[in-house]
Order: structure tokens, then sequence, then C-alpha cells
């Protein structure tokens, strides 16, 4: 989650809200990649969470990364929640149970992707190790209980932890258990917006099964391949899900604005201070008649944060965010970006995509939602696996990068970052496959051993 917007121009009626998110269109030549990862940090010794306070908990990460970098440091009270890469645009920041999140910033090609990644984690590294903390990418945490779980001071996560239990039964594990991997893309115009939002909310299983990482939960395996994907399924449903509206006639900004308009809110952020409006109207903020809060309206800073508030499967912004994939160790950090820029940035590949899904029902889409988190790759739409779905969705993915032509240093393109898909799909095993393979195999029972050997 990257940092609270700051833009205290007022709002007062719906268009405004819309030409908001119509501004994020961009001309072809501007698209870029923005990719973010979440990570849990634990303790090498005893592989335990790592908290806040103390000589080698998160702050005293969180200062050491300042220092090694020299980004600023977002501060809330006295307390450092984050750092701005002022020059760069990208930023670190923390999730409710302590999970480090690089929001990347937005770079012209995977390559840059891989460029920031591997120096990111080389400085995490740096810092981490005098601070015996160890980083593992997995899309939750294999053994610590919800108790167990450090809390993050930020005010936005104290009301949506005590929000949360009212609205599902598994937002609080969302919140404090799990780590994703997801990323940004562009859109040129509203129509361009449409069709990447409906491939890329049709396609997400696909991506879910592909980067299922989620097998254990406290010490044990949990019957899912994506338990991560399975939270999502009871967390809050206000705000999450697969969008069937998005697929209807009509759809565009305006249906946007409106669904979000819908969605309840959690915060708003007044001054320093987050006020707690959990489950009331961005209606009633737009009109000055909050409760409580007579008189106070609507900024574009709040609709900005509102909208960071909501969570389906693809979520729109000022660009697009693709959301199903568990996090996972680097070669999935950059297969994810490159899979979806060679299915959304080549218009020959976009349209194949969509000649895929576009005959798909809203049930079917849902069925196949449903059955992701537990099937993975096994997982059918019509007379369609996962599998063979993935292959196909790959082959697009190929050629579209190709034709992208877009070249490292060594004058390889971006395909090379789809590697490690390939080689899952040759193999027929997601990365949740593959660690209880491991766990019913040389690990004897344990999920210990993924605090070594999976760690970054």
């Amino acid at each position: 989650m990257a940092r609270d917007q700051v833009d205290l121009t007022p709002i007062e009626r719906r268009d405004e809200l819309v030409a908001w998110l119509a501004q994020g269109a961009k001309p072809k030549s501007q698209f870029r990649v923005g990719t973010e990862h979440e990570k849990f940090g634990f303790t090498l010794e005893g592989h335990r969470p790592v908290p806040y306070d103390g000589p080698r908990g998160i702050r005293a990460l969180l200062e050491g990364m300042q220092h090694l970098l020299g980004w600023e440091p977002i501060m809330e009270g006295p307390n450092v929640i984050g750092l701005h890469d002022v020059t760069g645009g990208g930023a670190i920041s923390l999730e409710p149970g302590g999970q480090f999140e690089l929001s990347g910033a937005q770079v012209e090609t995977v390559h840059q992707t891989s460029r920031e990644l591997m120096a990111h984690l080389a400085q995490v590294r740096e810092v981490a190790q005098p601070l015996h903390i160890g980083f593992l990418g997995i899309g939750m945490t294999p053994s610590w209980t919800r108790a167990e779980m450090p809390i993050m001071p930020k005010g936005r996560y104290k009301i949506m932890t005590g929000y949360m239990p009212k609205v599902g039964k598994l937002g609080l594990d969302m919140m404090y258990r799990t780590c994703t991997v997801q990323t940004n893309l562009d859109f040129s115009s509203e129509a361009d917006m449409v069709k990447k939002l409906r491939v890329g909310l049709a396609l997400q299983p696909v991506a879910t099964a592909l980067f299922a990482n989620s097998p254990f939960t406290e010490g044990r395996p949990n019957g899912f391949l994506s338990f991560r994907a399975e939270i999502w399924r009871d967390t809050d449903n206000d705000r999450a899900g697969m969008l069937p509206w998005a697929f209807e006639p009509g759809m565009g900004f305006e249906r946007w604005v409106d669904y979000a308009l819908d969605v309840p809110m959690y915060f708003i952020k007044h001054g320093d201070d987050y006020v707690d409006v959990a489950g009331q109207s961005f209606r009633d903020l737009m009109a000055g008649k909050l409760p409580g809060m007579p008189g106070v309206r609507a900024t574009i800073s709040d609709w900005a944060n509102h909208l960071s508030t909501i969570f389906p499967e693809v979520r729109l912004k000022r660009y697009l965010e693709m959301r199903g994939a568990d996090s996972g160790p680097l070669p999935n950090l950059l297969a994810l970006p490159a899979l979806w820029v060679g299915i959304l940035y080549d218009d020959t590949a976009l349209d194949a995509a969509w000649d895929l899904v576009k005959t798909w029902t809203a049930a079917e889409r849902q069925k196949l939602r449903d059955e992701v988190p537990r099937l993975g790759l096994a997982a059918k739409i019509r007379n369609l696996t996962v599998f063979e779905l993935a292959g196909e969705i790959l082959k697009l993915a190929r050629v579209g990068l190709k034709r992208r032509r877009r070249l490292d240093v060594s004058g390889q393109d971006e395909t090379r970052y789809l590697d490690v898909i390939e080689d899952r799909l040759a193999r027929g095993a997601t990365p949740a496959q593959e660690l209880l393979d491991k766990y019913n195999g040389p690990w004897m029972g344990s999920v210990d051993p993924v605090f070594t050997e999976d760690a970054y």
C-alpha cells in the first residue's frame, strides 16, 4: 500500500470523481510498469515474527534503510512507517502485520523492474543481516498464528482491524498473515481501460493458480494451494471479488465511480489523524453530512484514499492493478509483470485474450475464481483446465513481449522473465505443490525449512 495521497482540492460533484479517474489515461508511448511486492520479516533465531519496536525491530530496519538509501521518511506521529524515494518514485511501506512492501517506481520495462527488485533485496539484506532479520516471499505465513502477529502503529490499520470482523470471517488473516505481488499498468482511453479490466478480471484466477504459494497455516497443510486467495472470498464482500457488473453494457469510469461510492468507507484522514468512519458513506462526506463531522467535505485525497480501500481482483485507480497473485521468490516477482505486460500492452495479444474469455458468463467466472484456491491448475472453466488455459495465455504473453521488443544490455527481450512459468507448466506444478512435496518428503512434516530454503 503506497503513501496516502495529499491533495486538498474539494470535491462536490460525482463528475469530478469521474474526471479524476479519466485523467489517468495516457498515450501508449508513456505506458509504464509498476510492481509491488510484500514479504514477511522473521527473526533468524527461532523464525519468529519481527516486532515494530526494539533494537532488532521493524523501526530499526526502516531507519537503517533510510540511512542507506537517503529516502524521505514517512511518519505517523513519532513513528516511521515507510520511506519515499522523492526522485525515483518508489516507496517502502508496512502492511498491518509488519509485512515489508516495496511499491516500485513506474518504469518502462520489466528489465528495469528486475534491476529495481534485485537492488531492493540486496539493500534489505544489507540492513537486515546485522539485525538478525531474514525475509520470506510466500502468500501466507506458514507457521504463525494471528495472535502472534505484531501490529504496526498505523491509524488506518487500527480502524480496519476493528471493522473487519463485522464483514467477514477472514479479514484479519488477510491483513496480518498474507503477502501478495501485484503489477500496475496503464490505459490509453476509457475503452482501453474497460477491455484491460475485463481481460484482467477474467484471467485473474489463472494468475492465482500459476503463482499459488500459500499451502500452509500454523505449521500444517491447509488444504489449499492459495489460501491467500481463499481468504479473500470471506474478507469483506462489499469491496472484493470478480465485479460481474464490469462486463455489462455501459461499463466505464462512471460505473466504477458509482461502485466505489457504494462501498462503505473505512476512514478519512483529517489533518494528521485518521478518523474512524467505518461503514459510512462517501456520498455523505461529499455533501458535508458525515455523522460526527458536520460541514467536513470530501477532497481529492479522501477519494484517492477511499479507492485504495477497495480490494477487487483488479482495481482501478488512475491505472489498473492486477491483484490475484501470492508473493513468492524473485523469479515470480518478475514473471507476474512480464505476463500481464505481454497480454495487456500488445493490442493483438489483448484482442486474442478477450476472444478467449468474452463468452464466459459471470457464473462461470465466479466458479473458476472459487475453485482455483483449492485446485490450482486443475480447476476448469467449461471444458478447459486452467493448466490448458495458462498455456494459451503464456503463448500470447510471449508473442506480445516479443513484439514489444524491449531489449536489455545483452540484447535479450522481456520474454526471459516468463521462463519460470514455462518451466512450471512443463512440470505441471505450482509453487505450492512443490512446497507440499517438500513437506511430505525431505522436510518430514515440518514447515520450518521454508525459512532457510525459500528466504530471499
